[in-house]
C-alpha cells in the first residue's frame, strides 16, 4: 500500500491526508466518518473512536462505532474494538476505566460503556443500572467533554423531542454525576431543565443550537456553551449559565450570544492551568472563503483559538487548510493538551485513490494530529 501511494504522489494523481491515518472509509462504501474522540489514557497510550454515518451505516437502527489505540504516541493505530448501538459519543477517562457516552442511534437513548482494560473489552448497556440512562429515545449529542468540578462529573446533550426539523428540534441540557458514583446507573445522573431556543434570536438568523460543551467559567461556574446554526458569518456561540445543583440553567439572548468563528460547526472547548486560558480547535471561515453559502458548510480551514473568558476568541494559529470547499473538510476535531502539545482527531475529507470524499461533511478519512508548542503558535 506504501508503494502504491508513493507512486500515486509521483504522478500526481492524489495526495494523503496531512496527519497520520487512523481509519478510512471511501465514499463509495456508503459509511462516512463521525464523532472523532481521542484521550490519554493513564499508561500513556492514546485511544481513538468514531462512529459511520451514511446510507450504509444503519445509523437510524443500530449505529456503529469503533475504537482504535496507539502505543508509540500516535504515529500508528490499531483497531481494538468494535462497539454496536453507540452514535455521537466520546471517550473520557475517569478514576481506573475508560468510558464511553453517547445515544445508541441517531436520535437515541443515552447510553455510557465502560472499559478496564484499555478498551478490548467493554460493558453492555443494557438496562437502567449498566448504561442504559433513559428509556426513551430522541436524544442528541456529540463527542464533547466530560469535565470535573465541585465533585461531580458534567456533560452536555440536547434533548431532541421538540419538534421533528434538523436543528430546530434541539433543546439544551446538562447531565452531571457524583464523581465517586456508579456512572453506568442511570440513578447516579442528573438531568438538568431543558431550554429551547427561540428563532427571533439574532433577527430571525438563530436557526438552531446544539453540540454543546461543558465548561468552567472563570468564576468557577459551570456553562453550557453551544454552537449556533446561523445563515452568515460572524459565527456564533450561546453560553447557558448551569445551577450548582445541575437542575436549572440560565440565558440572556442579548448577553449571552458571542461571536465564535467556528460557532456553526461542532467545536471542543478545555481550559489549560499554564497558559490560564481556554482554547478550542475550531472550523473557521476565512474571509475569502466567506460566500453565500452557510458557515456551517465551509470546513475546509482548521484554526487554533484562545479566549481568557469564554466570550472573546482570538484565532493563534491557522493549522490545516485546502483551496478547495465543496470536497474538502478538517472538522469535528476532538483533542487534549499532551504537555507543550495539542493531539487531535479530526474527521477529514479529503483525496483519494477513488475519487475522493463524497464531499466535504462525509468524510473518508479519521486523522490524528500533533501541534507542538501550541501556546506559542502565531
Amino acid at each position: 500500500m506504501r508503494v502504491l501511494i508513493l507512486w500515486l504522489l509521483v504522478v500526481g494523481a492524489w495526495a494523503e491526508p496531512p496527519g497520520r491515518v487512523i481509519d478510512y472509509s471511501p465514499a463509495e462504501s456508503g459509511l462516512y466518518i463521525g464523532s472523532p474522540s481521542i484521550v490519554i489514557l493513564q499508561s500513556g497510550d492514546y485511544m481513538a473512536s468514531h462512529d459511520f454515518f451514511g446510507p450504509k451505516s444503519g445509523e437510524h437502527e443500530l449505529a456503529t462505532s469503533v475504537v482504535f489505540a496507539s502505543s508509540d504516541r500516535g504515529e500508528n493505530w490499531r483497531k481494538v474494538a468494535t462497539l454496536n448501538g453507540l452514535f455521537w459519543a466520546g471517550l473520557f477517562v475517569h478514576r481506573d476505566a475508560v468510558y464511553i457516552m453517547g445515544t445508541d442511534k441517531h436520535h437515541g437513548r443515552i447510553v455510557i460503556r465502560r472499559s478496564k482494560d484499555n478498551g478490548r473489552t467493554w460493558t453492555e448497556a443494557k438496562d437502567g443500572t449498566s448504561g442504559l440512562l433513559t428509556s426513551r429515545a430522541e436524544y442528541h449529542t456529540a463527542p464533547t467533554p466530560v469535565i470535573e468540578h465541585d465533585g461531580r462529573l458534567w456533560r452536555a446533550f440536547e434533548d431532541a423531542s421538540g419538534g421533528t426539523k434538523w436543528g430546530m428540534r434541539y433543546l439544551a441540557m446538562v447531565l452531571s454525576a457524583a464523581v465517586d458514583s456508579d456512572l453506568l446507573d442511570a440513578k447516579s445522573w442528573t438531568f438538568s431543565e431543558t431550554v429551547t431556543r427561540n428563532p427571533e434570536w439574532l433577527d430571525g438568523r438563530f436557526n438552531a443550537w446544539l453540540e454543546g460543551n461543558a465548561v468552567v467559567t472563570p468564576e468557577k461556574q459551570i456553562v453550557n456553551i453551544l454552537r449556533v446554526d446561523v445563515t452568515g458569518c460572524p459565527e456564533k456561540a450561546a453560553i447557558l449559565a448551569v445551577s450548582t445543583d445541575g437542575k436549572k440553567q440560565a440565558f440572556d439572548a442579548e448577553r449571552d450570544i458571542v461571536d465564535f468563528p467556528d460557532g456553526a460547526k461542532k467545536f471542543t472547548i478545555r481550559y489549560d492551568a499554564e497558559s490560564q486560558a481556554y482554547w478550542t480547535l475550531a472550523t473557521a471561515v476565512p474571509k475569502e472563503f466567506q460566500s453565500a453559502a452557510k458557515p456551517a458548510s465551509i470546513r475546509n480551514t482548521l484554526v487554533l483559538m484562545r479566549s481568557k473568558n469564554l466570550r472573546d476568541w482570538e484565532i493563534r494559529a491557522t493549522l490545516l487548510q485546502h483551496a478547495d470547499v465543496k470536497a474538502h473538510g478538517f472538522q469535528y476535531p476532538d483533542w487534549q493538551f499532551d504537555g507543550p502539545d495539542i493531539i487531535a482527531a479530526v474527521r477529514t475529507a479529503y483525496d483519494d485513490a477513488k475519487g475522493g470524499a463524497h464531499n466535504a461533511h462525509d468524510a473518508n478519512y479519521l486523522t490524528f494530529h500533533r501541534f507542538a508548542g501550541f501556546r506559542t503558535l502565531r
